[in-house]
């Protein structure tokens, strides 16, 4: 980043300086009228006047309220010969001087050093100083913004080549992303190699991908890379309420770049100011059309030769508009997509390199318990996992403290405050226990990794984590319907158990609705559809539901599918826990001693055909309900 000029600032605040001058002046001023001034008594007028005639005063100094006047043997600067009477309408005043020969003038008047400082110099230094601040206020000087006059000022910061600027070799489980920008590096180091044979430097390349993903460490990275300046800006820093300004900072965005090339310009969130032009009545956006149209403008007139790349970055592609996606302005679509397992395994290392960590610890176990983790989800797991090494004294980072940290992360830190009565914590225990035991009993259900009923500062009261062994990119119906099946089997233990049920399985619930409503709208996988396409929409990086693409008696048959898909499930899910009931009572009760039960253990104990040391360890029966 440029460095700040480096000028003479006076220390403390500049309010202390303002009083200092004031007692100066004070202090001046009074001084100045006591060595000037001299003391003063008052007489009434009758006294003036006898003085006068008995020809006691020498001179006589006539104001608008006030006579000051010397006896003789003083002057008119004598402390100790003057004297100071109300003045009073009297035409026979100056008569009465001249007669007995009293010399005399008007008031003087003269401001002191005080006076001239306040009348004069205090209101024109104030009224100076509110100009200077409006001006920089209105330049955007105060805060760094920009303010009325500064409207086509470009806000983008610029970071120059350091020896702390960011390489390919901060970016891990990002390789394809990372090949596809090495031909930008390569033609920004040996331009010539490329112009020989008449290619082209590619003017864009979009980057697309989840929130997290490493978008913008990429772009730095490539900066670092090429070994030159790179200009950060957001696209909302383009949009203002005045129509015009956010065209103007597009314009000096360029002319900057242009001054510097070769460079890289960055345009975070690039969809803030490049969503689809529309007409549609009240949805248009002058000031943001008119900032797209510029930056479209640019992206045609500035010469490719010159080695300035623009990079955009945004995780809603899909409301792009075209003209801003065409071969020529972003001529490359680059996904930065979640890392893989061994990219997950890459990011806890590159994470991992400034913090003392344990010889045993097993980087491959952690990716595996975090599937669909970004590259920021992981850097706070590392993160977590120092602060807990701290917290517990540890000399490193150890295995166990990124155990910790994954649970923190995904479910929040533990509860230790929380006092759940014993009843609810047995129908918990046995809620997970529900989850864990139909997953074991599931062919295409992923294993289960861990049991707990330790409440979170997420809200959960416990969870059932399960790992699968294998990375999956495409799932079947069988895995779908075994997920939904995993997902019911809480409510359903609750219910066998218990005979009720509790609001324990809300998130269970919106899970389950929203993977049964996809298969039917989205995945072709409903009997009664087919390979329909009933949902349009949403967002593929974000997460976002679409829209129903039906009308409404179909939507009607929709809703009665997804319910129909979900009722199976958790039959199926009773079923299961019926013909295992001996195994749901046994294992709750263990998981009400123990609070936290590993995969390994809970799939020993579940296989085990003589359970005996684990009847001696679990708690009292279950209540009337339980069946076992």
């Amino acid at each position: 980043m440029n460095n700040d000029d480096k000028r003479f600032k006076l220390p403390g605040s500049p309010w202390f300086y303002i009083v200092l001058a004031l007692v100066v002046m004070v202090t001046v001023n009074a001084f100045t009228m006591s060595r000037l001034g001299g003391s003063v008594q008052t007489v009434d007028y009758s006294t003036f006047t006898e003085m006068v005639e008995k020809g006691q005063v020498e001179a006589v100094e006539i104001g608008s309220s006030v006579i000051t006047f010397t006896t003789k043997g003083g002057t008119l600067f004598s402390q100790s010969a003057r004297y100071q009477t109300v003045a009073i309408d009297d035409q026979y005043l100056v008569e009465r001087l001249l007669q007995y020969g009293v010399s005399f003038a008007g008031e003087q008047v003269g401001l002191s050093l005080f006076d001239i400082l306040l009348v004069y110099v205090l209101p024109l230094a104030f009224y100076g100083l509110l100009i200077f601040w409006v001006i920089k206020l209105l330049r955007g000087g105060m805060s760094g913004g920009i303010g009325a006059m500064g409207f086509g000022k470009s806000s983008a910061k610029l970071y120059e080549v350091s020896a702390t600027s960011k390489k390919f070799t901060d970016v891990a489980g990002q390789d394809e992303a990372k090949e596809a920008l090495i031909e930008l590096v390569d033609f920004l180091h040996q331009p010539e190699k490329y112009r020989s044979i008449g290619a082209k430097l590619p003017k864009g390349a979009l980057l697309v991908g989840p929130p997290g993903t490493g978008k913008t460490l990429i772009a730095q990275a490539v900066a670092g890379e090429a070994g030159v300046p790179f200009f950060f800006v957001s696209g909302s820093a383009f949009v203002e309420m005045f129509v015009g300004a956010g065209a103007a900072r597009v314009r000096d965005l360029f002319k900057q770049a242009n001054e510097k090339a070769p460079c890289i310009v960055f345009i975070d969130e690039i969809d803030a100011i490049g969503k689809k032009r529309d007409t549609s009545g009240i949805n248009v956006n002058d000031e943001r059309e008119q900032s797209l149209n510029q930056l479209l403008a640019e992206m045609d007139g500035f010469d490719p030769n010159k080695g300035i790349v623009v990079l955009g970055a945004t995780n809603r592609p899909e409301i792009l508009d075209k003209a801003l996606l065409r071969p020529g302005r972003f001529d490359r679509r680059i996904a930065v997509d979640l890392p893989d397992l061994k990219g997950r395994e890459a990011v806890l290392k590159v994470h991992a390199r400034p913090i003392h960590m344990g010889k045993d610890v097993d980087y491959t176990a952690i990716a595996k318990a975090t599937v669909g983790a970004s590259g920021a989800d992981l850097a706070n797991i590392i993160n977590e996992a120092a602060l807990r090494a701290v917290r517990m004294g540890h000399p490193a980072v150890l295995q166990q403290d990124l155990e910790a940290a994954v649970d923190t992360v995904i479910a929040g830190s533990e509860r230790k405050s929380l006092v759940v009565p014993p009843k609810e914590k047995r129908m918990i225990a046995c809620h997970e226990i529900g989850h864990a035991l139909v997953a074991a009993k599931e062919k295409n259900a992923a294993p289960v990794h861990k049991i707990t009923i330790i409440p979170r500062t997420s809200g959960a009261l416990g969870y059932t984590m399960q790992v699968d062994e294998d990375e999956h990119v495409l799932h079947s119906r069988e895995d779908l319907l075994a997920r939904m099946t995993v997902l019911t089997a809480g409510r359903a233990a609750e219910q066998f158990m218990f005979g009720t049920c509790t609001t324990g399985a809300s998130n269970d619930i919106e899970q389950l609705t929203r993977l049964a409503r996809s298969m039917v709208t989205r995945f072709g996988m409903s009997g009664k559809f087919g390979m329909m396409s009933l949902e349009s929409g949403g967002s593929a990086y974000l997460g976002m539901d679409g829209q129903l693409t039906c009308s409404l008696d179909t939507a009607t048959l929709v809703d009665q599918e997804v319910q129909r898909l979900i009722g199976e499930s958790f039959d199926r899910a009773t079923q299961i826990l019926k013909e295992n009931a001996a195994k749901l009572s046994q294992l709750t009760n263990y998981l009400l001693e123990k609070e936290t039960l590993l995969g390994d253990e809970f799939m020993e104990i579940l296989n085990a055909s003589a359970p005996e040391a684990l009847e001696k360890q679990s708690a009292p029966p279950a209540e009337s309900g339980d069946p076992a």
